[in-house]
């Protein structure tokens, strides 16, 4: 549009509004944002209202209708519009009208800086993004743009951290600021909302914004309110409060809360899943292994072992079943848990040890936390008083309370708490032997690690056996040590996966049910439980995939940047994809795709098959093809699938099942429906009866999508 918002409101007869509208910056790139809330501001009255707000939809949709023309030639490889699954956290500032009554503008302005400020950096912490500052409240996304395994816990965890920051903040002397959050998780699309007027690119279509809105407003200052599909994300990482249901506006059906009382100290990631362990299957020889160098580590010769595996491939679940068959067989264990929220925190898992294994109480005071590290040294045979002081710093205590405080230097601190540490486990070492577990070493701290390597060391002649479970992504500075053992895990083979289905409750699945979801969870342990679990719950085997791995998959892609688009097209052709199809459907882009291809092949998520000029690439894992192509919107598969369906015309003409496949996802039934009978007479002609039978089918049941015609009927005879 070439005119300016008066003549918009001109053109409707409502001239009279252009000042106002002018005068609170309403200008066309904000008509598609406009409520009615926001023209009723503005002074419109009711009926004009309306007419407005039709317009703008109409507006809305030509230019809709005109992107959907034009999508066949546009460009692939861009970012766009997606859907995802998305944790919103909407936070607001209580009682913002009473201080702005109170305060100075100016000063007013400061207070809302400062506050906005906290809770950023809050968000920022753990991966969040501020979307919106509306007045008093932030919108915040956690999952876009980058996804996240934990974005529900991330979100949850920010919360608790803002609303400590925001009471902490004290704009005079008559009170403190307080805030309140609401948590929400669900299915939205995200992003490229387009009008006649502008463009919003952090745009979110759904209603889970709404829900975080509505929580928010059923928590009390200072609290944390989550719904269900948050709730069923973060496991037991938190401590929750049951609110009940509530009828919220804008929500048929009464929605459950909880609110979030603190969060848990627990010692490893099965514990956050919360979900009971299903039985051990097919890893009985990394266990023996583990075993075995166990026996060689009581024996006094120190062991190192490398555990590697992609996400979900079951390192947790297999250090839990080796520890638990060291049962009762006396040993000291420590557990180290590696944080992706504390990367830049230096000990942090150190540190977290020892809170745990003094049994520190939030109730505590700091000379009970004191007799508690004290028992806990003493437990060791370790000269307290020594150690006491360097520990008590470690764990941010205030030594001076009972020991002489200690005046060290960066350098001279760093190395005493080494010192002291590594005493520590000398001192375990020789009352018996040791496991130490690190768990998820892809996210250790730097100084942590530096550690890490010092133990590795020192252990080569005493009875302590370490236990580094890690992603493929990080490298070991040590794993060329003689007494280091890679352990690398692999998916499970076939007939264990179908194990595993029955074991995680599918046994009375029927068999055709299994065989699914054996052949979408690729061996993958937690693909499986969670395939299975979904399953279960929906009643069918084509389930969409379960929100407990959407964000998993998702935050892969994310990493891809341009390369996700190609995932995406890759995604929508199938779990196999040609080249020479791929170039086709996208485009000009041949250069820049095959470098792309080959960083998609470098992330470990697809596969090359064969080489130039016949060169075919699949997705490694089923769901991760699945999770590419549901981020896609239906308009723009549609689309994909137009153009998957034109290049087979000219490739592979005699494909008539596929044909069928692409035109049928394209929505364009009558070509889909002339392929289909196609794919029954090359059956028939094969004399491959049921094929031909099941084609026939699913052109009949093409037949009852199409619109009323006189053409229908004949068509219906003809294949009965």
């Amino acid at each position: 549009m070439a005119y300016d918002v008066g003549e918009w409101l001109e053109g409707l007869g409502l001239g009279e509004y252009a000042e106002a509208f002018v005068e609170n910056g309403v200008d066309l790139r904000s008509l598609p944002h406009l409520s009615e809330a926001d023209l009723k501001e503005l002074g419109v009255l009711l009926g004009h209202r309306r007419i407005m707000l039709a317009e703008i939809a109409s507006l809305q949709d030509q230019k809709h209708a005109r992107q959907s023309d034009e999508s066949a030639s546009e460009p692939l490889l861009r970012g766009e519009a997606e859907r995802r699954q998305l944790t919103v956290m909407f936070c607001d500032l209580v009682g913002s009208t009473e201080l702005s009554g109170r305060l100075d503008p100016e000063d007013l302005r400061d207070v809302m800086r400062s506050y906005q400020d906290v809770v950023t950096d809050a968000v920022a912490r753990y991966g969040g993004h501020v979307a919106k500052y509306l007045g008093d409240g932030l919108l915040i996304y956690f999952g876009w743009p980058q996804a996240y395994e934990d974005q529900a816990e991330r979100a949850v965890r920010a919360g608790l951290d803002a609303v400590e920051a925001v009471a902490s903040l004290k704009p005079d002397h008559e009170a403190k600021l307080q805030a309140r959050v609401g948590v929400a998780t669900g299915k939205v699309v995200i992003g490229d909302l387009v009008g006649e007027f502008g463009r919003d690119a952090e745009a979110v279509t759904g209603d889970t914004p709404n829900l975080a809105a509505r929580l928010q407003q059923l928590a009390k200052p200072g609290q944390v309110v989550i719904g269900e599909g948050a709730r069923d994300l973060i496991g037991t990482a938190f401590e929750l409060e049951k609110l009940g249901s509530h009828v919220l506006k804008g929500f048929a059906a009464p929605v459950f809360a909880w609110r979030v009382v603190a969060a848990q100290a627990v010692e490893a990631r099965f514990e956050v899943r919360g979900r009971n362990l299903t039985p051990f299957i097919g890893r009985e020889h990394e266990l023996g292994l583990l075993i075995d160098r166990w026996e060689q580590a009581k024996d006094g010769e120190g062991q190192v072992v490398l555990l590697s595996g992609e996400a979900g491939i079951g390192k947790s679940r297999l250090l839990t079943a080796f520890s638990d068959r060291l049962g009762r067989e006396p040993h000291a264990k420590l557990h180290y848990q590696c944080s992706p929220y504390h990367v830049g925190n230096a000990l942090h898992p150190i540190v977290q040890h020892y809170v745990r294994a003094a049994r520190f109480d939030s109730g505590d005071d700091d000379a009970a936390k004191f007799d508690k590290l004290e028992t806990l040294l003493s437990r060791s045979g370790a000269d307290v008083s020594a150690a006491a002081p360097t520990f008590a710093l470690l764990l941010s205590l205030p030594s001076g309370a009972r020991y002489e405080a200690l005046t060290l230097t960066p350098e001279r601190r760093k190395a005493q708490t080494f010192e002291a540490l590594i005493d520590h486990l000398t001192a375990l070492a020789e009352r018996g032997p040791v496991l130490m577990l690190f768990e998820d070493a892809h996210w250790i701290d730097p100084t942590t690690e530096e550690l890490l390597k010092e133990i590795v060391s020192l252990i080569v002649d005493r009875p302590v056996m370490v236990v580094i479970a890690h992603r493929p992504e990080w490298q070991a500075g040590f794993h060329s040590a003689p007494h280091a053992t890679p352990l690398v895990l692999n998916r499970l083979r076939r007939a264990r996966t179908g194990e595993l289905v029955r074991a995680a409750g599918g046994a009375e699945l029927p068999e055709t049910v299994i065989d699914q979801i054996v052949s979408r969870a690729d061996g993958i342990p937690l693909f499986i439980e969670e395939l299975t679990q979904s399953v279960l719950e929906a009643g069918e085997a084509e389930t969409e995939v379960p929100e407990t791995l959407q964000a998993s998959l998702l935050a892969r892609l994310d990493r891809l940047g341009s390369a996700k688009h190609v995932a995406q097209v890759g995604a929508a052709i199938g779990r196999e994809f040609d080249r020479a199809l791929l170039v086709a459907v996208i485009g000009d882009t041949e250069p820049e795709l095959q470098a792309l291809l080959d960083y998609l092949v470098s992330s470990g998520l697809i596969y090359q098959l064969g080489r130039s000029p016949v060169t075919s690439y699949a997705f490694k894992h089923a769901l991760i093809q699945e999770a590419a192509y549901e981020s896609l919107l239906k308009s723009r598969r549609r689309v994909l699938h137009r153009r998957i369906a034109q290049a087979l015309v000219d490739q592979a003409p005699d494909q008539a099942t596929l044909l069928a496949y692409h035109w049928e996802r394209a929505e364009d039934l009558e070509q889909a429906f002339t392929h289909r009978l196609r794919a029954a007479e090359q059956a028939s002609s094969l004399h491959a009866v049921w094929e031909a039978i099941a084609e026939y089918w699913s052109a009949l049941n093409l037949l009852d999508r199409m619109p009323g015609s006189p053409e229908i009927e004949p068509r219906r005879i003809g294949i009965l």
